[in-house]
Order: structure tokens, then sequence, then C-alpha cells
């Protein structure tokens, strides 16, 4: 009785499938019809905005365009992943898991792999190449970047921003993060160290400029730093262009200036995180505040104070905007980016410009990778 009752059900459910699966099909095959009409609306909207772009006599104001461009962009990329999504979900479960992931991650690979990948790889095909990019030189431009006079002081001054640029950075950061956490006045100490985070660094570099500033002997100072050399009795200097190599410490100082804010809060927020039962019972052991500080403190935020230096170190490596805006490289104060940028852009030499950017991905690289290691392992707070 039991096979008999068991083999019309399971008839019934083997008949019911191919009408569900044809169903599914029929289904998908109609979703795929906003798809495509999204996609055509996309493609027409680009030719649309351009052809009006083009057109010299279009009567249409400029804001009514950017107007467009924007419904036409956002609009668009909206009703192509509304679209995309809800044809993937006609799809069996299979497919789904497969696909949806593809469809939200995949954009932003594309364009990472555009705008960064290739980029990359086009830079290490053309520093093997002349200066025109004609003549495969092999590694002469790398023999260049390490062995010319002017490349070894780029790198010098590189190493002094990374090193003083980080220790300053971090310990400034550290130790205003310690006192400001029994101040009463904490939001407000911290609100005031992190205010520089919201100057860019071009900013900074036009705001410095004015406290550096030098006039002659005989005129009046405008420059902060001067003025007070002044009103003590002593001379004017040009700061940033005299004392080579020590004039870069007062460019590393703007930086100093602007991220020890960023390291202050990520050291406040991992200093709280310590447990105040740890530190109370020291204390009542008899532990004095600096071996509090140095034994229990600090190796309990460890993670936070590598990830905070590494992240500087990256900034100091990269450093552009304050060096361009301060001094445009001369007087001894060229980095690895403004050097990039002269021998790129100055110079029109491809092949030194491909090596140099080459060289700074390389020394990146490292630690960036260590910071996202720490980030997955979840050791930096």
């Amino acid at each position: 009785m039991k096979g008999s009752v068991a083999n019309p059900m399971a008839s019934t459910s083997n008949s019911a499938r191919p009408g569900q699966s044809t169903s599914r099909i029929i289904t998908s095959l109609l979703a795929i019809i906003p798809l495509l009409a999204s996609l055509a609306a996309l493609v027409w909207g680009f030719f649309f905005l351009r052809d009006i772009q083009l057109a010299n006599d279009s009567n249409i104001p400029q804001a009514i365009t950017v107007l467009m461009a924007i419904v036409w962009g956002v609009g668009g990329v909206i009703l192509l992943f509304t679209t995309a999504n809800f044809f993937i979900e006609q799809l069996s479960d299979n497919w789904v898991r497969r696909l949806q992931p593809v469809l939200f991650v995949g954009p932003a690979v594309l364009m990472l792999v555009w705008a960064l990948v290739l980029p990359t790889i086009r830079t290490l095909f053309l520093s093997f190449y002349d200066e025109a990019s004609i003549n495969f030189v092999w590694f002469e431009n790398f023999k260049f970047v390490f062995t010319n006079d002017a490349m070894l002081v780029v790198f010098r001054n590189n190493l002094m921003w990374m090193f003083f640029g980080t220790i300053f950075t971090s310990s400034a950061g550290l130790l205003i993060a310690v006192l400001a956490d029994r101040s009463k006045f904490e939001s407000f100490a911290k609100a005031l160290i992190f205010m520089p985070m919201a100057i860019s660094f071009v900013g900074a570099g036009v705001i410095w400029n004015f406290v550096y500033s030098v006039k002659p002997v005989n005129e009046p100072q405008i420059g902060l730093l001067n003025s007070v050399v002044v009103f003590f009795g002593g001379q004017p200097q040009a700061w940033t262009a005299f004392f080579q190599p020590w004039n870069n410490f007062f460019l590393i100082l703007i930086v100093i200036w602007l991220q020890t804010g960023y390291a202050m809060v990520l050291f406040s927020a991992a200093i709280k995180g310590v447990s105040s039962e740890i530190l109370e019972a020291a204390r009542v052991d008899g532990a004095t505040e600096l071996q509090v500080f140095f034994r229990i403190m600090i190796p309990q935020i460890m993670g936070t104070i590598i990830t905070v230096s590494t992240t500087v170190v990256i900034f100091t490596l990269k450093i552009f905007d304050v060096v361009i805006v301060m001094t445009g490289g001369q007087y001894g104060t060229s980095v690895i980016a403004t050097e990039f940028y002269r021998q790129y852009f100055t110079y029109n030499n491809n092949g030194v410009g491909s090596a140099i950017a080459i060289v700074l991905l390389v020394a990146v690289t490292p630690v960036m990778a260590y910071n996202l290691r720490r980030f997955a392992q979840r050791e930096v707070f």
C-alpha cells in the first residue's frame, strides 16, 4: 500500500518540475527585457548628452545640461542595478548565489582594474623604455634612479619624512590622547587638535607659507615665525630655503600638525578600550603612572600604535602637496612624488618618470599589505 501511495506522489512531483522549469525560463526571458531597455536608455543618454556638448549652437543652458547629466548618471546606475538584480532573482537559487555578488562587487572591481591595475602595468612597461617611449633600454632608467645624485637626495628626504614624521606624529597623538583622557575639557581639546584634519594639504601649505614668509630686514615681517624672531632681536630667515637639509623639518612640521589629530583619535579610542580594572589594580599595587603607561597601556594598544605608524609612513612616502606648494621641490626638499612629477611632466622623460613611480609603488605596497592584514585580523584596536 505504501508503494502504491508513494508512486503517484513521486510522479506528480516529477511532472511538476518540468512545468516549474519552463515557467522560470519564461520569467527570466521576460525579466531580461527591462535590463536591455535600461542599457539602451543609458547608451542613448550618453550620446544625447555628448551631442549637446558638441553642438555649438545649442540653446540649452549649461545648468540644465549639468542637471540632465546628474539625473542620467545617478538614475541610470540605479535603474541598471535594479533591473539587473530583478533579472538575476528570476534564475535558479544556485545562479542567484553566484551572480548577485558579481553584480554588486563586479563594477567596483572593474573600476579598480581600469583606474589602477591597467595604469600600473602600463607604467611598468614604460619604465623599460627611453624618455620618448620608443627604444627599449632595459634597466637603465632604474639605474639612473638609484645612482643619480639628485635622486639620492630625494631618497634621503623621504627617509627623513618617514622617520621624523612618523615618530613625532605618533608620539604627539599618543601624548595628547593620554592627557586629554583625564581632562575635564576632553571634547574641546580633541576638537582643537583634530581641526587641522579638515584642511587639505594644499591649504595647509598656503597657511604655513605665511607662517614662514620672510621679507628684507628693513621691511616689516608678515611671517609669524620671523615676526617672533625679530621681536626678540634676531634676524629673519628663509626657513624653507636655507639650513639644508634641515629645512625639510619645517615642511615635516606641517604634516605633523595635520596628522596629529588623526593619530590622537585612534589612540584615544584604543586607550578607552583598556580595562580600567587592570589600571586601578596596578596603581593599588604601587605602580607609578609611568609604569602604568609603559608596562600596561602601551602593550594593550600596541596594535593601534603599529597601524597608526604604518599609515603615517604611507602618507610620508606619498607626500607631494605640501612640498610642491611650499618649495616646489627646490632648495634640497624634493621627494619621490615631486621628482616623479618633474621628470614626467616637466622634462617629459617618460622612462625615468615611470621608473620613479614604480619605485614609489614598490615602497608603499608592503606597508599597505601589512596594514590590510592587521585590519583583516582585527588587531587594529
